[in-house]
């Protein structure tokens, strides 16, 4: 019996097929071989056709079957990671209205600093445990004011994860979690938050009814499984934004256990038992996944968007012709700190962390007569480390405790460098797991869908494969260095108001 997890992402869907007993990956695949493209009409704008996620959904499927030679009868459930926050919008016919609004796209900035204050910040912060901010909510605010023809045609209003989910089984529905992604969730309650709804004049029929994130949401439909090449009437029986979902892949899932990752986004991601929010919205506290009412488990999610973009943007602009790994062993020639040059990651849009302010990206400190190749890569990646410190220290505000750290040995952290760095200006100690999205989505699916009779029988075979510890003189080096870049940011911060 297998599982098949798909992580629908900006960059590429990546899918994994696992050995339900032996929880081993048999196959991994991901599409396209470049990454996907985004349209950004304006500045602060990004969009993506989500026909373009299916194309590639069926891509990696094929890759997937074709590799392990599974029968597809075989697979008994289906799960799905997706990237968060987007926005979805269909007509009654279940067709696509207009490109899909993206996580990065913060074209929705001005109109939840507007709703906040008009609602109330505080009244916002005790049952959002956010602003309405730049979230899905919002987003779809916006098409209201702007796009007032399309918006009367609308028939649901989907997160990404959704709208994969509906075309493999022609069923429309969400989850808590991902209404609380999209700040449609009111935590007093436990229900839609109509306060934010109300505000904005969107008709509760527009969003899907919530199914628990365990649970069988739809099967595969005979024109679907065509098209995939799967069986019809196979399970979808788990869905979860990407970054609960890495979590959950690390079996990060009860009070003080953190997960990070860094890949398209930069995240850490802590889990508590209180409903506990940041008064400026810097971080974000959703549903985590495997929250119920008698035992409530509340994500804590610190995100930078720079990651991603700008560790390709090096790679294309920087060391043209060098792999990823090449570019690792580079930068681990200069020294910590690159001698006075500094990276600031913030050129993806509007930074959750710096109060939904999109200040722009800055090299600092480039000195001809010193700096090379090495020194603007190491920094790049220091850069990236800083910047997620600097909202880690906004979670330990909110009493949240950084002693242990799990990843998924990917992305960003398969760089020596940036996990001793991560370590060591974090003073956390760093596990690294040979897992991935994809592989966390099969897991959920075993467990909605009756494969696994407990949620943590998913786990039984899962091991750490690295730890790395704050190491002390690394510790000391980067302490000065760290401080002078914060100093910098918040001088830089200052100018721009």
């Amino acid at each position: 019996m297998f599982l098949l997890g798909f992580d629908v992402g900006s960059s590429s869907i990546k899918a994994a097929l696992l050995e339900a007993e032996t929880q081993e990956a048999v196959a991994s695949a991901a599409a396209p071989a470049q990454e996907m493209p985004m349209k950004a009409a304006r500045p602060g704008w990004a969009e993506q056709d989500p026909e373009l996620w299916w194309q590639n959904v069926k891509s990696a499927t094929g890759q997937i079957i074709r590799a392990s030679k599974v029968d597809p009868d075989d697979i008994a459930a289906v799960g799905i990671s997706y990237q968060m926050h987007g926005l979805v919008v269909v007509g009654k016919d279940k067709q696509v209205l207009r490109p899909a609004i993206i996580w990065c796209d913060s074209r929705a900035v001005e109109i939840g600093n507007k709703a906040s204050e008009a609602i109330g910040p505080s009244i916002c912060l005790e049952r959002l445990l956010n602003s309405p901010g730049n979230f899905t909510a919002s987003k779809l605010k916006w098409v209201q004011e702007n796009e007032p023809e399309i918006y009367r045609r609308i028939y649901k209003a989907m997160l990404p994860g959704d709208y994969i989910a509906m075309r493999m089984s022609d069923t429309i529905v969400t989850t808590p979690s991902g209404l609380s992604e999209g700040i449609m969730w009111d935590f007093q309650k436990q229900g839609l938050a109509d306060l934010v709804l109300d505000h904005y004049g969107i008709d509760t029929d527009l969003l899907p009814e919530a199914a628990p994130t365990f649970s069988v949401q739809g099967e595969l439909t005979k024109q679907a499984a065509e098209e995939l090449g799967l069986r019809a009437g196979t399970k979808i029986a788990y869905r979860a934004g990407d970054q609960p979902n890495n979590a959950f892949s690390l079996n990060v899932l009860n009070p003080g256990e953190i997960a990070a990752t860094a890949g398209t986004s930069g995240v850490v991601y802590g889990v508590g038992d209180q409903p506990k929010y940041d008064f400026l919205s810097r971080v974000n506290t959703f549903v985590h996944v495997n929250s119920v009412v008698a035992e409530p488990r509340y994500g804590v999610l610190l995100c930078l968007n720079g990651t991603g973009i700008l560790n390709s943007w090096l790679k294309h602009n920087a060391a043209e012709g060098m792999n990823y790994e090449q570019i690792n062993e580079l930068a681990a020639q200069a020294p910590a700190g690159g001698e006075g040059l500094f990276v600031f990651p913030y050129g993806n849009g509007a930074e959750r962390t710096l109060g939904n302010r999109d200040i722009g990206a800055m090299i600092y400190g480039l000195n001809f007569n010193t700096h090379g190749k090495a020194h603007l890569l190491r920094a790049g990646q220091e850069g990236i480390v800083f910047a997620l410190n600097y909202g880690l220290k906004i979670m330990q505000e909110m009493g949240i405790k950084i002693e242990t750290i799990r990843a998924g040995q990917a992305n960003m952290f398969l760089s020596a460098l940036f996990a001793q760095a991560f370590a060591a200006v974090t003073g956390a100690a760093v596990e690294l797991y040979n897992t991935d999205g994809a592989q966390g989505a099969a897991r959920g699916a075993g467990g909605g869908g009756g494969v696994y009779k407990r949620i943590q029988q998913a786990f039984e075979r899962l091991r750490c494969t690295r730890v790395i510890e704050p190491q002390k003189p690394i510790r000391e080096a980067y302490q000065d260095v760290y401080y002078k870049w914060q100093n910098i940011l918040n001088t830089w911060m200052e100018r721009k108001r």
